[in-house]
């Protein structure tokens, strides 16, 4: 009886201690995940501190509901003409010339503010030294001294 606890405890100690890593990226061996430097015992070759921000203005400019109202009148426009089209009552017309405006002047103010909007040049020290500097629309949670990767052209979090 004592021999077969003593077997079972074996075991069971065996099979947790497999268990245990003591590999990096588990547990304290990362770094506590939350550092702004690279893990000293990983190499990522697209992988960098952020070290300068410039905010770089498109030099184009509009005014502010250009975009929305030239977008509102094609919209409108288009929206009855399909309406006519195809066939729709009077009532459908109405509501397909509002659905039209709408959705023209969402889409307006959307790509006036993509072509007259601010870019990003993101200047990142890649952990082999190297300097890259990478432009982009949107920040996304990026600062400086944030530790990043270059992705398809873009700096993201790491």
């Amino acid at each position: 009886m004592n021999m077969r606890l003593l077997v079972i405890g074996l075991t069971a100690t065996v099979a947790l201690a497999g268990c245990a890593s003591t590999s990096p990226g588990y547990g304290s061996g990362y770094g506590g995940g939350y550092s702004n430097t690279a893990p000293a015992n990983r190499y990522c070759a697209d992988c960098g501190i952020v070290e300068r921000i410039d905010v770089v203005s498109s030099g184009r400019s509009a005014p502010s509901a250009t975009g929305a109202v030239l977008g509102g009148i094609v919209g409108a426009v288009a929206g009855r003409q399909i309406s006519d089209r195809t066939g729709g009552s009077e009532g459908n017309k109405n509501v397909s010339t509002v659905a039209g405006a709408v959705a023209g002047a969402a889409a307006g103010n959307a790509i006036q503010n993509r072509t007259t909007g601010e870019t990003y040049n993101v200047t990142v020290r890649m952990d082999d030294g190297r300097r890259v500097t990478i432009s982009q629309r949107d920040l996304g949670g990026i600062r400086e001294n944030t530790y990043v990767r270059i992705q398809n052209g873009r700096v993201v979090l790491r």
